[in-house]
């Protein structure tokens, strides 16, 4: 576990290159886009460190189950009947799923976690302002897993570590493969898995990723992930933005709206900035009057 906390600074090079972080200029913060990286045989990211990782981690920052799912689940998906570190030390055959949340929590990987942030920050901050809440997240996969159809709040660029696997999105925002009420749903609280229907599949975007490359996913982009033949490592480098976060108060009081007989707009995409409901939102807070 005593690996460079930089890893731009044991290669002598940055993660992400000048390509690299030109690149994720002109596309982000709202188009999906692969980007190239330096990452991969970093010693903090082997099976062994993860494991011990893992066991480090309080319960409520690991989540593990069985991977041979179907695209679309219902709730979460049953248990492997393993602990966690013996899912990430036999993911070669134990047929599963495991994500580390918020490895900042651990100073190494917190250390990790803000150096590759810090490459990509002028890029960030110049489309969507000051960089809040960094978090990382690493997945763990056994062959042929799936983690079913869900969408996440962050800014989040998923880097390739070991095997591959493919991503398949689709478009950010719209109702066709998200309903409003999801969304409300769960910023409200509620799981972030979403309902499948097999007729979105013609519309999705697949991105192949192997080690060495990463995929930018925007924020609330549905997505599903199928691993391909060898054990996956990846991990998710993330971030939010007082858009996304605006864009998050805005659905909560469309929530409460909705309750109340309403049926309100939704919170439009970036670059719109949902201030009124969002700032609305906030002011109920504050005052104790939203339930949270």
């Amino acid at each position: 576990m005593n690996a460079p906390a930089n890893f731009a600074d044991a290669l002598g090079a940055p993660v992400f290159d000048a390509s690299a972080r030109a690149r994720f200029a002109a596309h982000y913060p709202e188009q999906p886009h692969i980007l190239g990286h330096a990452l991969t045989g970093h010693p903090l990211l082997e099976i062994e460190a993860l494991a011990q990782l893992a066991e480090q981690l309080p319960i409520r920052s690991v989540e593990y189950n069985r991977g041979d799912l179907p695209i679309g689940v219902d709730g979460k998906p049953d248990s492997n009947g393993l602990t966690i570190a013996e899912t990430i030390r036999k993911v070669a055959e134990a047929e599963s799923w495991a994500v580390l949340k918020n490895i900042e929590q651990v100073p190494a990987y917190n250390d990790l976690l803000l150096g590759l942030l810090e490459e990509i920050r002028p890029e960030i901050e110049a489309a969507t302002g000051a960089m809040l809440t960094p978090q990382g997240f690493i997945f763990v996969s056994s062959p042929r897993s799936v983690t079913p159809y869900h969408f996440d709040p962050e800014h989040n660029i998923l880097l390739q570590i070991r095997g591959t696997k493919v991503m398949t999105q689709f478009p950010a925002g719209h109702t066709r493969f998200v309903p409003d009420t999801a969304h409300e749903t769960y910023h409200s609280g509620g799981p972030r898995e979403l309902k499948w229907d097999d007729r979105f599949l013609d519309h999705g975007t697949e991105f192949p990723l192997s080690p060495g490359e990463a995929l930018f996913v925007p924020v609330m982009a549905p997505h599903f992930v199928k691993n391909g033949p060898s054990p996956s490592v990846s991990l998710s480098i993330t971030w939010r933005s007082e858009w996304s976060y605006r864009e998050s108060d805005a659905r909560i009081l469309n929530a409460m709206l909705r309750e109340r007989g309403f049926a309100p707009k939704a919170p439009g995409r970036w670059p719109q900035q949902n201030y009124a409901k969002a700032y609305a939102f906030r002011a109920l807070r504050k005052l104790g009057l939203t339930g949270s």
